[in-house]
């Protein structure tokens, strides 16, 4: 009897699935005191991560405390002692982990967005929509790399959410599920037939559809565009600028020059790759461009000939680098 006892522990152990914790521990003090609370709806339809390949096995991904409301929440109440006014709530979309075993790539969805409530009504504040790539080949230890990013990825938007702008357009309650609806049909650059031609510094005023005064398009004697010039008839650096409209077609800065933004049945998109956006380091230009948002205007570095393939590695696989529509960051897919 021992021994069939002792057999069935050891099956246990040799059998039993291994997991890596995501803890949330890194700090999210609100330093300028405005936020009395942080309140988390987690609507996710599937609130299982998901499973990620270590040395041959199978890791299950899971939350340190899988009362997420409750763990968000008091991880809030212990960094922040001393409070404001403002009531920030947080909505949980989607954290999911793909494992490709043929290909060695783990994918990590993130979709979280930020609201504050006054008197029942919530206003935007930002959003944190995208997909993560991890290669067993390069990443040595993927599940503490993918755990880490996650918990980084909540942390650094809670924090930017803190001292975030917001959007004007109020959302009941019962209807936040729906914001992204609501808020694109008051965004000019979603429901206008035509674009506005002009300069744009940044994705506020793109979508807003108001250039800026006194900018235009350089161009050459062979009718290419050379740069963005100001009132002075200067040159501007093109990292000060989001992108510019001409005949009706919008170009966004990037670090290989002005692409042309596409539209289709799913929003604005470039045909671009994760490395020609963010060259030095695809995931962490990812996850830095997510957090930064789409108002900051275009990235530093880009070339500002709009005809010219000049940067542009013919190696790169490029596809369709969709523009989130109320934030203006890129959201990968690939």
């Amino acid at each position: 009897m021992k021994k069939i006892l002792m057999f069935l522990m050891v099956s246990t152990l040799c059998f039993a699935q291994k997991t890596e914790l995501i803890k949330l521990s890194q700090n999210i003090k609100d330093k300028n005191s405005r936020t009395k609370s942080l309140n988390l709806l987690d609507i996710r339809t599937d609130k299982d991560l998901g499973t990620v390949i270590y040395k041959d096995e199978s890791v299950q991904m899971k939350f340190s405390n899988e009362d997420l409301k409750n763990h968000v929440e008091t991880w809030f109440a212990d960094d922040n002692k001393a409070r404001g006014s403002n009531d920030i709530t947080i909505l949980l979309e989607e954290i999911k982990i793909t494992n490709f075993q043929n290909t060695g790539l783990t994918k990590l969805k993130v979709k979280v967005s930020s609201f504050i409530n006054r008197n029942g009504k919530y206003f935007f504040i930002s959003r944190y929509y995208n997909t993560l790539d991890f290669n067993s080949k390069l990443t040595p230890n993927i599940p503490k790399q993918v755990s880490s990013s996650i918990s980084d990825i909540l942390s650094s938007f809670i924090n930017q959410s803190y001292a975030h702008t917001v959007l004007r357009t109020p959302i009941p309650e019962a209807e936040l599920k729906d914001y992204e609806v609501i808020l694109e049909k008051n965004m000019k650059f979603v429901t206008s037939p035509e674009l506005t031609n002009g300069v744009y510094k940044d994705f506020k005023s793109f979508s807003e559809q108001k250039p800026q005064e006194g900018y235009y398009i350089g161009k050459n004697k062979k009718g290419k565009v050379i740069g963005v010039k100001d009132q002075n008839d200067l040159l501007v650096l093109t990292e000060e600028m989001y992108g510019y409209v001409e005949d009706g077609k919008a170009y966004r800065s990037t670090p290989v020059g002005f692409l042309e933004i596409n539209k289709d049945d799913r929003g604005y998109y470039i045909v671009s790759s994760r490395q020609e956006l963010y060259p030095k380091n695809s995931n962490t230009g990812a996850m830095i461009g997510g957090m930064t948002g789409g108002l900051v205007g275009g990235l530093i570095g880009a070339a500002i000939d709009s005809g010219s393939k000049t940067g542009r590695n013919g190696n790169t696989a490029l596809s369709n680098v969709y523009i989130d529509s109320l934030t203006g960051d890129y959201v990968f897919e690939k």
